[in-house]
C-alpha cells in the first residue's frame, strides 16, 4: 500500500485535474466580470469564515496580487479568535452577515467573492444574499458536491452569479488511514488558491489587453518595490479608501 503522503499527492492531483477540466470557462467568466469592475471604479470585496478566510488573505496585500481587493474580516469568524471553536458557532448565526456587510463601503461597480467549501453555513450564504440585495454580483468559491451532501436549506452556489467549484469531496480531507474513521489531508486551501490565483492572473491579462493600468503589488523585498507600491497606492488612493487597512 502506498504511503499517506503519496495518496495525498494523488488526491490533490485528481482535484486539480478536475478544476482544469471543468472550471476554465467559469474562471474566465469571473475574471471578465472583475476586469470590467476594475476598469471602472470597482473593487473586489472578499469574504470567508475560518479556513476559507485564509483564501481571502491569500488575495490581499501580496506581491503579484491586485491592489483592488478589500478583505471583509470579522474577528469572531477568524482562527485567532479564542476559544477557536466559537468561530463555528458564529458562522451559523442568522443575520450576522447582513450586519457585517452594512459596515462595508460599497460602490455599484464592485464585486463580492464569498469563499465557503461546504457552502452551507448561514454567514457565507447570508453574505451573498445581502450583497445581491445591494446590487452586487457575487462570485462563489465552493464545493458543489459538499454543499449537496446532507439536508440543508439555501446553499451558497444557489445564490451566486458565478460558481467556482473547487471539486473537493464532502468533508474536504482526501486520505484514508487504517485505524482512523476520519480522513486526513485537507484539499480545499490548495484547490481554492489554485482557482483564485488563476482568476486574478487572467484579470491582469485582460486589463493589459485593454490597455488599462494594472494596479498590482510589487515585492517590497526587491529593488524599488516599495517605492513603486507607494506610487500606485497614491494613484488609487480614492478607491483604496474602501479597502481595509489603506
Amino acid at each position: 500500500m502506498t504511503s499517506a503522503q503519496h495518496r495525498y499527492f494523488e488526491g490533490l492531483d485528481a482535484c486539480l485535474d478536475k478544476i482544469r477540466r471543468t472550471q476554465r470557462d467559469v474562471i474566465e467568466d469571473a475574471a471578465r466580470r472583475l476586469a470590467d469592475a476594475f476598469s471602472g471604479r470597482g473593487i473586489l470585496h472578499a469574504f470567508g469564515c475560518g479556513h476559507s478566510g485564509l483564501l481571502v488573505q491569500d488575495l490581499y496585500y501580496r506581491a503579484g496580487g491586485s491592489m483592488l481587493v478589500n478583505p471583509i474580516f470579522a474577528h469572531d469568524l477568524m482562527l485567532h479568535h479564542r476559544p477557536v471553536w466559537l468561530t463555528s458557532h458564529f458562522e451559523r448565526l442568522e443575520g450576522y452577515a447582513r450586519t457585517l456587510l452594512e459596515g462595508v463601503t460599497i460602490d455599484p461597480e464592485d464585486v463580492l467573492l464569498v469563499v465557503s467549501t461546504s457552502g452551507k453555513n448561514a454567514v457565507p450564504v447570508g453574505m451573498a444574499l445581502a450583497a445581491r440585495e445591494r446590487g452586487l454580483p457575487v462570485i462563489a468559491l465552493t464545493s458543489v458536491i459538499y454543499a449537496e451532501t446532507g439536508a440543508t436549506s439555501t446553499r451558497l452556489h444557489e445564490v451566486a452569479d458565478v460558481v467556482l467549484d473547487n471539486g473537493c469531496v464532502a468533508g474536504d480531507a482526501v486520505v484514508s488511514v487504517d485505524g482512523l474513521d476520519q480522513k486526513v489531508g485537507a484539499a480545499s486551501t490548495v484547490a481554492g488558491s489554485y482557482i483564485l490565483q488563476a482568476m486574478m492572473a487572467r484579470v491582469a491579462e485582460l486589463l493589459a489587453e485593454r490597455g488599462a493600468e494594472v494596479p498590482i503589488f510589487y515585492s517590497g523585498n526587491l529593488s524599488d518595490g516599495s517605492e513603486k507600491n507607494e506610487q500606485l497606492m497614491e494613484k488609487y488612493r480614492e478607491r483604496l479608501k474602501r479597502c481595509t487597512g489603506f
